[in-house]
């Protein structure tokens, strides 16, 4: 990429932060915030006092939120969180900025009050950003140019949404987890180094302890070692680098382990999670292809660059179709949990947003592609019209399921391309100005409760 492409780049991002919205309203953001607000303040894992201030307040009224947080218990005798630390460690340097601003300007410095909100809103939108910069500089990695696909990508998925509108999720942090673990396995994998496999090994554990499903893009640079470390490397030396790459991840993970044992009473997530999961994946085709809930159906985006990713494994050099492999497999193993999941269809959600921990692949997909094209003057233009219809629909999701014209619960096909190609157009000034203006004017009413109900009931992963 060229200088003026990065500083273009930068400059959308910060005329961008005005649209980010600095609010908390379901349930697995408060229980992510509620990591953050409960070791800054009471320095316990004790999150009564969190989920009841949401509760009292009436920001968390969803349904089950008072007898899944505020009744039950852990095994370890404390309030279930569903949720995992991951995002509180990257929140907390603006939750600090956070912490002075209210002092300095004499806000309430309890934690909850608007500059810690808004200081994890804007946080996650960084990270959201960081995502997309580390994507780029990974394809630049395996010689693609990634400008164009890069702003496809930011701008035609789910991520715009969890960057903008519902930023204390925990899905724009997953993404940049995601992004610099592949930008450190590509670093890395030149030679396997000792300090690189390690590095490698505890960017791993960032990602797991985002969301617990992460823990899969793993496999990726494992395959990778195992079919190019062992070849450059002595037997000795490839060992010392797998057991650099465990240590580090081990490290790294503590707090989350820490947390996990003092929470759960034992290791690992609540059972109320994994009793959740089928593993024999009844639902993978469903999530990928469902009409009411398929991720290339939400995100056809998604389906263009997993297209790249499988043109870069069959017709590029060796190193780069072993790369495009790992990377294929480990959306497999991506469909296979999602699809594992019973609340598969993560209803009252927009998109299927486990799968936007997959921005920095789809990225270099949609790379790959755009530069297979060169040369062909109708299918590059050809590309262009249908990336710039798949960004488009995702930009008109958005919209229609901000102002409450799509059921929130599930797409409807028909109904909702009518609406994005001739409703949305029509009211795109107003929605722009409210957007802008009024945006307290999207949350009246019955429809932000709908927003609510993110599964109160199951994993928030």
């Amino acid at each position: 990429m060229t200088r003026r492409q990065w500083v273009l780049l930068f400059c959308l991002f910060l005329l961008s932060l005005p649209a980010v919205t600095t609010r908390i309203y379901s349930s697995d953001e408060i229980q992510y915030f509620a990591y953050l607000r409960s070791l800054w303040f009471d320095r316990d894992l004790s999150f009564e006092n969190e989920y009841r201030y949401f509760y009292d307040r009436g920001i968390a009224q969803s349904e089950g939120f008072h007898e899944t947080f505020l009744e039950r218990q852990t095994e370890a005798g404390r309030r279930v969180n569903f949720g995992t630390i991951g995002c509180a460690i990257l929140w907390a340097p603006f939750y600090a900025a956070g912490d002075i601003l209210a002092r300095v300007t004499g806000m309430p410095a309890d934690g909850f009050s608007k500059p810690y909100i808004a200081a994890v809103a804007y946080g996650s939108a960084v990270y959201g950003f960081a995502a997309i910069v580390f994507a780029m500089l990974s394809a630049e990695r395996l010689g693609l140019a990634p400008f164009g696909a890069a702003l496809a990508v930011w701008f035609g998925t789910p991520l715009l949404f969890y960057m903008y509108v519902a930023p204390p999720f925990s899905h724009a942090c997953s993404a940049f987890a995601v992004a610099l673990f592949m930008w450190t396995w590509l670093k890395v994998r030149a030679s396997w180094s000792i300090q690189g496999a390690f590095a490698l090994g505890a960017a791993g554990a960032l990602m797991a302890m985002i969301r617990e499903q992460d823990l899969f893009f793993v496999a990726g640079p494992a395959a990778d070692f195992v079919l190019t470390g062992f070849r450059l490397q002595a037997s000795g030396f490839r060992l010392a680098a797998g057991a650099a790459g465990v240590l580090g991840f081990a490290a790294a993970y503590i707090p989350q382990a820490i947390v996990y044992v003092r929470l759960n009473g034992h290791l690992g997530p609540s059972r109320l999670v994994t009793r959740k999961m089928s593993w024999h994946a009844p639902h993978a085709l469903q999530v990928m292809f469902s009409p009411e809930h398929g991720y290339f159906v939400w995100t056809p985006l998604a389906l263009i660059a997993i297209a790249g990713l499988v043109w870069l494994a069959v017709a590029t050099n060796q190193s780069d179709r072993r790369v495009a492999g790992c990377m294929l497999l480990v959306i497999a193993l991506q469909v296979y949990v999602g699809g594992s999941v019973e609340s598969w269809t993560v209803a009252g959600a927009f998109g299927q947003r486990r799968f936007i921990a997959l921005t920095a692949f789809l990225v270099i997909g949609l790379a790959a592609l755009m530069q297979a094209r060169a040369g062909f003057r109708l299918r590059k233009r050809a590309t262009t019209v249908v990336v710039a219809l798949a960004v488009y629909w995702n930009l008109a999701l958005i919209a229609e399921f901000a102002t409450g014209l799509m059921d929130r619960q599930r797409l409807e096909p028909a109904k909702n391309a009518y609406d994005a190609f001739i409703t949305v157009p029509r009211l795109a000034p107003s929605l722009a100005y409210r957007y802008l203006f009024e945006r307290s004017s999207f949350y009246r009413g019955p429809r932000s409760e709908s927003r609510g109900r993110s599964e109160t009931r199951g994993p928030s992963s």
